[in-house]
Order: C-alpha cells, then structure tokens, then sequence
C-alpha cells in the first residue's frame, strides 16, 4: 500500500521534502536493481564477453551511494524554503 499523506503535498513543507527524496532513493534503487540484474542474467545465459558490464554495475552502485549520502546528510530539510535564484 503506498504511503498517505495527510495533508496537501507541498514541496515546501520539510517533512514533505523529506519523504519524497526517500522514495526517490527508493525508485533510483529499484531501477538499478531492474536493469542491472537483467543485464547480469543476459549476460550469464548467453556466456558474453561484455568487459564493460562490471564497470556499469560498479559506477551505478557509486551513483547510489552519492545519493544516499545526499539525502542522509547533505540534504537541508529545514522549515525555511531553498532559495532559487
């Protein structure tokens, strides 16, 4: 059941921020997942010599974990609104 919000979604509602930058992680993880174990079983049943597979695996567990970090630290989900400029 996906989650409810009590409230209109507003993005500058912190809370709101919040829980959609960690279901964005969510889907980013899920499509990593997807596409990287399909990539790895096509790659296993047809015995290829695909050299650039490990490398792709590796680079996106990098963006993952950039992502991770970003919203587990570097993110700022005060009460305030981020400027744009």
């Amino acid at each position: 059941m996906p989650p409810r919000w009590p409230r209109k979604p507003d993005r500058n509602d912190p809370e709101f921020r919040r829980i959609d930058d960690r279901m964005n992680f969510a889907v980013h993880v899920a499509v990593a997942a997807t596409i990287n174990s399909g990539l790895w079983f096509f790659h296993n049943l047809k015995a290829a010599k695909w050299e650039w597979l490990p490398f792709l695996t590796a680079a996106w567990a990098v963006v993952l974990l950039v992502h991770l970090v970003y919203i587990a630290a570097i993110a700022n989900y005060s009460s305030t609104p981020p400027k744009s400029t």
